[in-house]
């Protein structure tokens, strides 16, 4: 039998990062051994991501470097699945005619039998949505190497159709796993060490609402905490129109749910909410900020924010400014507004100029540093739980974990504490991370 080697490179969000895990597996369950480089693959697969402009400018970039590699080595397969090959199914492979395979969201039960066509110039496009199929193989697998925090996606899809989103068109309509399926799963990454697990799914909080007998997500939530060798629980992300209170309690009943959120609000503008179709107002998404702080006091709550959105007038841009500056967020991930083929804001009239969105993005990204400098200054001379999950950006004898409100910290500290639980004392806040000294002996 002939040995297939295997080269997964994602781009975009963590579920193409869980989606790579699974497919590797997936293909060593069929023979398939894992490459370490492009250079010592038999195929390549990329993940890739058309949420926004950026993500796929690194798509096609990519697309670039590796047909240089083909051009020396015509016998390596390569395969483009993810979003973007979703949205363009045949036209990528009219683009970029080097493309072996080009495979949807839908289709990752199917590689092993995709993978193994027989080229002789022939392209494959299999991009069909069908919801009736399970996302994955529902088999035990373990992580690489000596991960200690892992990703498991809990559902696919979304079926609120913000105007600005390619994701439900690319995805799908909602689709839950099964919770079985899911504790089986992360039971499996707690035998193997894992100790920090993050849910993922385009809008978490909507779990199971298409089979409401099946538990909602709170109650999965509640099941999770109750295995034994998992520490931390974290997930994203959440729409504010589906934020429950039940959800909110489980902050507080919950020990291993960590106190971060990330709630994207998108606007502070009610026009533009309504212009995104995003089901709710300033107000009532303030309303859910303040039910989370008066549950939990010491939660972390980040944000994502569109500037420039079509028609977002100077007055709009304030409301969204005045409201990050009312809610005091802890970090904000900012993107100006970019058309997605497909979608109805792509259609829009009154585009706003590009210069104007850069400079919205400007003026706010930088206040928002200044909101997250003074927010990660108040817990200097504060002890904090750290789990080291790497070595740390600072460099040789630094490593780097994260508190439960999701703030990274970096320590002076032997790589032996990786993988453990340690308490730090904070003794500098930078706009983005922290430095801390362990308090308790470690190594």
């Amino acid at each position: 039998m002939k040995e297939f080697s295997l080269y997964i490179k994602s781009f975009g969000c963590q579920m193409n990062d869980y989606d790579a895990v699974r497919i590797m597996k997936l293909m060593e369950d069929h023979g398939f051994k894992k490459a370490t480089a492009y250079e010592n693959a038999s195929h390549i697969l990329l993940l890739t991501c058309s949420v926004r402009q950026k993500a796929e400018d690194k798509a096609f970039s990519e697309l670039g470097r590796i047909n240089l590699i083909k051009k020396h080595h015509p016998e390596l397969f390569l395969g483009v699945g993810g979003c973007l090959a979703q949205h363009y199914g045949k036209a990528l492979i009219q683009q970029f005619p080097f493309i072996d395979l080009v495979f949807g969201t839908h289709q990752i039960r199917d590689l092993p039998k995709l993978l193994k066509i027989p080229k002789n110039g022939s392209k494959t496009v299999s991009i069909a949505m069908d919801n009736r199929r399970t996302l994955y193989p529902e088999t035990p697998y373990a992580p690489d190497g000596e991960n200690i925090c892992a990703y498991v996606t809990i559902m696919q899809g979304c079926n609120n159709y913000c105007t600005y989103c390619i994701v439900p068109y690319v995805r799908g309509p909602e689709k839950s796993r099964h919770p079985d399926h899911i504790l089986a799963e992360i039971k499996s990454l707690a035998r193997a060490g894992i100790k920090e697990i993050t849910l993922l799914g385009q809008n978490v909080n909507s779990y199971n609402n298409d089979k409401k007998n099946d538990g909602s997500f709170p109650d999965l939530l509640k099941k999770i905490n109750a295995i034994n060798g998992i520490e931390r629980i974290r997930f994203i992300t959440s729409h504010p129109k589906d934020l429950s209170e039940k959800l909110i309690l489980s902050f507080k009943e919950l020990e291993k749910l960590c106190e971060h959120i990330h709630l994207p609000l998108q606007s502070g503008s009610d026009r533009i909410l309504k212009k995104m179709n995003r089901g709710y107002t300033r107000n009532e998404y303030l309303e859910k900020i303040s039910s989370l702080r008066q549950t939990v006091p010491n939660i972390s709550i980040t944000s994502d924010i569109i500037v420039g959105f079509p028609g977002e007038q100077e007055d709009d841009f304030n409301l969204t400014l005045e409201l990050v500056e009312k809610t005091t967020f802890d970090d904000l991930f900012i993107f100006h507004y970019t058309d997605r083929t497909g979608t109805r804001a792509s259609v829009l009239d009154d585009k706003i100029p590009y210069e104007t969105k850069i400079a919205r993005l400007t003026r706010l990204n930088r206040r928002q540093q200044e909101i997250s400098k003074t927010v990660n200054t108040g817990l200097v001379d504060k002890k904090v739980s750290v789990l080291f999950e790497n070595k740390s950006k600072y460099g040789k004898g630094f490593i780097a974990g994260r508190t439960r409100s999701n703030k990274v910290v970096n320590c002076q500290a032997d790589t032996r504490n990786i993988g453990s639980i340690r308490e730090v004392k904070i003794t500098k806040a930078n706009i983005h991370s922290l430095n801390g000294t362990l308090l308790e002996e470690g190594f």
